[in-house]
């Protein structure tokens, strides 16, 4: 989706995905990483990740291609008096001069071929064994008509077999599609279709 897309999606004083951290990001991380590691969260949104992670001691660096969404990051870490660095910058153009202990990716949907972009840079920010921690819609979001959020294009949806196939250079630790009950703000609420992937840098 386009800067301009989500620039009117964040443009209001409500979080549209809520402030709570996505509760597969808040079961995982802490199991698998230690205060001071360096995260990075991609295509953050509003921040809700980013300033939780900040919060149990990690760095984080979160990376948003809309103006609203940045300066609501800002806000919500101000207000939990946490610090979060911010980029300005598509998932796809995101170069930094630093590679990370772990890499967030929630409900970062897109077509086939910039799919593959986006997770081709998951793995180059990523450190020799960091991981991503990924957490996305299924097409069975659509067949099965829910109406918990996610792209109407099942063509932006992902499955376990997409995932093994984006992250086959990766020791895949975790890999699941489930049925879940979310309670993320307005924008994700009620029973979705999910998959769920932890995959270590080798």
């Amino acid at each position: 989706m386009s800067k301009e897309f989500w620039n009117q999606k964040f443009n209001g004083d409500d979080y549209l995905y809520g402030t709570q951290p996505n509760a597969f990001v808040k079961q995982r991380v802490p199991t698998l990483l230690t205060a001071g590691q360096t995260v990075v969260c991609l295509g953050e949104g509003e921040g809700r990740n980013a300033v939780w992670l900040a919060a149990q001691g990690y760095q984080v660096t979160a990376v948003e291609q809309s103006e609203a969404g940045i300066a609501k990051i800002q806000r919500l870490a101000s207000e939990h008096n946490v610090k979060v660095e911010t980029v300005l910058s598509s998932i796809e153009d995101f170069a930094p001069k630093q590679t990370f202990d772990a890499v967030v990716l929630t409900y970062i949907h897109a077509l086939p071929g910039d799919r593959v972009r986006i997770h081709a840079t998951a793995a180059l920010v990523l450190s020799a064994g960091g991981r991503v921690f990924l957490e996305a819609y299924t097409p069975e979001q659509r067949l099965l008509g829910r109406t918990s959020g996610g792209p109407q294009s099942v063509e932006m949806l992902f499955t376990p077999e997409l995932l093994s196939q984006d992250f086959q250079a990766f020791d895949i630790e975790y890999l699941e599609a489930l049925e879940v009950e979310l309670a993320e703000g307005p924008g994700h609420q009620g029973l979705a279709n999910v998959v769920r992937l932890i995959a270590r840098k080798k």
